[in-house]
């Protein structure tokens, strides 16, 4: 039998199993790959926040890395939680080493507003991780931080990928899902321009979406499919994801990484 598409993640572990490795191997089934990991933290999270964050060695995520793409390889890989400039610089330094698209979610806040990046950390999130990355994935409060360019409408959306690719992404993907109006998110390599539009969907359950966004666009890159169209692809199942999000404990709950197996549906606009 044909082994599935590989696809790894890298990035901390959501105990409340909405975002982070839970919500990328989640991910990575429904659309039919092989999800693999490398937990770089664990965290003590539900539907209420983060309660408590603890990394892991530097030395315990190269193992993990080495240990899987050493033997079963990898067609992808999509970064998250690396909360310190050392887990940074290392985990970046393992990217340079394989030569399969890489999809960057420069993970700052949790969607409770819990810091999981430390300050001392965009630095090497800046010059380390953006080189090496096929598409980074900012949200636009990631874009002010790591850029210090607010975006308050969408005509702004223009000059924070301008930033964001100035650092060295192929690829930047600045997600204006906390504009006003439709989500919209542009994807540009500098040269050409793809804005991505989907219906706002009332639905307060959204946890994970980062997360779940990034590591789609990374099984679409790991069957070969050009960055345009795995973002619209990702785009497409993150938004039926969102829509089908659902109540989970006393908070913000998670999108539905599973929506399409009940009959969902969703559409994207270019």
């Amino acid at each position: 039998m044909t082994a599935p598409l590989r696809v790894l993640t890298v990035a901390g572990s959501d105990s409340g199993g909405g975002a982070g490795i839970q919500a990328d191997l989640k991910t990575a089934q429904a659309l039919g790959a092989h999800g693999m990991s490398v937990l770089t933290a664990v965290t003590a999270q539900n539907s209420l926040g983060v309660q408590g964050a603890w990394e892991l060695p530097v030395e315990a995520v190269r193992a993990q890395f080495r240990s899987v793409v050493d033997d079963i390889g990898v067609d992808a890989v999509k970064t998250g939680m690396l909360s310190s400039p050392a887990l940074v610089t290392a985990v970046a330094e393992l990217l340079a080493g394989v030569r399969v698209p890489v999809v960057v979610d420069p993970v700052g806040v949790s969607k409770h507003g819990d810091r999981l990046l430390a300050e001392d950390a965009l630095d090497a999130v800046r010059t380390r991780l953006l080189p090496v990355a096929t598409v980074a994935t900012p949200n636009l409060g990631e874009v002010a931080e790591l850029t210090g360019v607010v975006v308050e409408e969408e005509a702004d959306l223009r000059r924070a990928a301008d930033a964001v690719l100035a650092y060295g992404p192929r690829w930047a993907l600045v997600k204006g899902g906390h504009l006003p109006g439709d989500a919209v998110d542009l994807l540009t390599d500098g040269r050409e321009e793809h804005w991505l539009r989907a219906p706002r969907h009332d639905n307060r359950h959204t946890h994970g979406t980062g997360c779940t966004l990034a590591s789609a666009v990374a099984v679409g890159l790991a069957g070969g499919l050009p960055v345009p169209e795995a973002v619209r692809r990702a785009k497409s199942y993150v938004t039926g994801a969102i829509a089908a999000g659902f109540a989970l404990g006393g908070g913000i709950g998670p999108v539905d990484h599973g929506w399409r197996t009940r009959g969902g549906s969703a559409a994207t606009d270019s």
